[in-house]
């Protein structure tokens, strides 16, 4: 379970997420939409601990984001779209072992889940290529692998498609809908609109650091004249400019 209390940052005289407040059901997968800039990859940094809050927190399977951050670390895996993590002169099996024991994982669980994960993301090929011989698509697998060798609780995956190709995308929605099926909580953002309602069972809309709406898309849809969901997402986006 994730839960937001009056999440807040602030960068100068910019409030980039002001008083987000909502709750990410265990075993639930969860979109967050908005333009860019609405403040989405600044609130999963938070929830990840890679950025402290301005004031406002948030607990996740229990721990508090800024009592407990290390704890927090240990339930989360963690994918930022463009920002691999991987270094380049370690192969795609070494940079997943090397994240493994960061995470006080044992030597026979890391090469079991490492198995497991080459098999699901189709990465036998070049599991012992060195990452910085990769091309953008296989790094990003590479890089969703390194994130959840340690078997999280909970995922927060910031576009965690981009840069894929059909196939790929296709094997990283099917791992997410697994992930729900054994109990995992995953929040993501996407501008894929198609990608937001074949996988989310709730979504909220954010704009300018604000939360504009919460609930499943049918709910959403039936407050707002059945539209599309990229027309209701317009539609309550531009509301907040016009406010």
């Amino acid at each position: 379970m994730i839960e937001l209390f009056n999440l807040s940052k602030r960068f100068g005289n910019l409030n980039a997420v002001h008083s987000l407040s909502f709750t990410v059901r265990k075993g639930e997968i969860f979109g967050l939409i908005g333009e860019n800039g609405a403040g989405k990859t600044t609130t999963l940094r938070m929830l990840a601990t890679m950025l402290s809050p301005t004031s406002g927190t948030a607990v996740l399977s229990g721990y508090d984001i800024v009592k407990e951050p290390e704890k927090v670390r240990g339930k989360v895996g963690i994918l930022f779209g463009g920002e691999s993590g991987l270094y380049d002169r370690l192969t795609v099996a070494e940079n997943i072992r090397y994240f493994g024991e960061l995470n006080d994982i044992s030597i026979d669980e890391i090469n079991e889940r490492t198995k497991m994960l080459a098999d699901t993301f189709g990465m036998n090929d070049f599991l012992h290529k060195r990452a910085g011989k990769l091309s953008k698509g296989m790094r990003q697998k590479a890089a969703f692998a390194r994130a959840i060798i340690h078997n999280p609780d909970i995922l927060l995956l910031d576009e965690p498609t981009t840069g894929l190709d059909v196939s790929a995308i296709r094997e990283v929605q099917n791992f997410i809908l697994e992930q729900k099926r054994q109990g995992k909580t995953v929040l993501f953002s996407s501008h894929t609109m198609s990608e937001i309602e074949k996988l989310c069972d709730r979504i909220a809309i954010i704009h300018k650091g604000k939360l504009v709406a919460i609930g499943t898309i049918d709910e959403l849809r039936q407050q707002n004249q059945n539209l599309s969901l990229e027309e209701l997402f317009v539609r309550l986006v531009g509301e907040e400019h016009e406010a």
